[in-house]
């Protein structure tokens, strides 16, 4: 099946990644799943690997150290993944420093991330309050506009963060958000209702058996300008499926299968 004509967004991070048809792979957390690196999600290793199989889109998430400084880590404590504990907003990032994930690699500082990779883009999920005024003020520092888009659950730090970022940065649907694309009767009354804010909507392929991603989804985002990206998507079949429907991108833990999905379909992009 031939790839579908992507909607232009007006954001370089999303239109470059689709150039010539190809579609958006995102390393969940750098791929968590992946057999190689077992236990190192979100590492610097774990991106690492992520690029070296070829991915430039990486997926992770941010919350503000007690003293501001930017972590690249999903929960709210240290206690699943790390051999420490404690609460990330109650701890400075000298203590944190300190934890291992799995018995050997650090939590690494979103700066790190951008200083150390310099050819990826990244797909961040705002955890915390604390954490916008520090992210804007990084992108600001590093000129890192183009190579982010930030999405939330939270609508009230995604729109502090749009609004602190003057709509330089490309930023997806909050839940209530999807659930206007999901309810419009067209692409044009979503944007509308959206204000023209949302540049994607990264969403599940389904919620219990209620599928959220359906061909009309998929139409009235790209009529309102908006690409679909889908989370967790590890199943090879289950990604044929979605790429069936015309789907922009796809977020996943199995970065192996994902790549060699891609690549049997035509649709897989090796960095320049």
């Amino acid at each position: 099946m031939s790839p579908p004509s992507p909607p232009r967004t007006g954001f370089a991070y999303l239109d470059d990644g689709r150039a010539d048809g190809a579609v958006i792979a995102m390393a969940h957390r750098g791929g968590a799943l992946h057999p190689e690196i077992p236990g190192t999600e979100n590492t610097l290793h774990a991106f690492r690997h992520a690029v070296a199989l070829g991915y430039t889109y990486l997926e992770t998430d941010v919350h503000a150290a007690g003293d501001g400084t930017l972590l690249a880590f999903h929960d709210a404590v240290l206690d699943r993944v790390t051999d420490s504990t404690g609460r990330l907003d109650r701890l400075r990032a000298e203590q944190v420093a300190r934890a291992r994930i799995g018995g050997e690699h650090a939590v690494p500082r979103m700066a790190e991330l951008l200083e150390e990779l310099p050819g990826a883009r990244f797909n961040i999920d705002l955890k915390s309050g604390g954490a916008v005024a520090p992210l804007v003020d990084l992108l600001d520092h590093t000129g890192s506009h183009d190579r982010v888009c930030i999405g939330s659950f939270g609508q009230r730090r995604l729109d502090r963060f749009r609004a602190l970022s003057r709509g330089r940065v490309a930023t997806s649907a909050s839940p209530a958000e999807v659930a206007v694309f999901v309810g419009s009767p067209s692409g044009r009354a979503a944007r509308l209702l959206t204000r023209g804010r949302v540049a994607a909507l990264q969403v599940p392929h389904r919620r219990g058996p209620v599928p959220v991603v359906t061909r009309e989804l998929v139409r009235r985002a790209h009529a309102a300008r908006a690409q679909v990206h889908v989370w967790t998507v590890d199943d090879p079949d289950e990604m044929d499926e979605l790429l069936d429907l015309g789907v922009d991108g796809l977020i996943t833990d199995r970065t192996d299968l994902c790549k060699a999905v891609l690549q049997r379909r035509g649709v897989w992009r090796d960095p320049a």
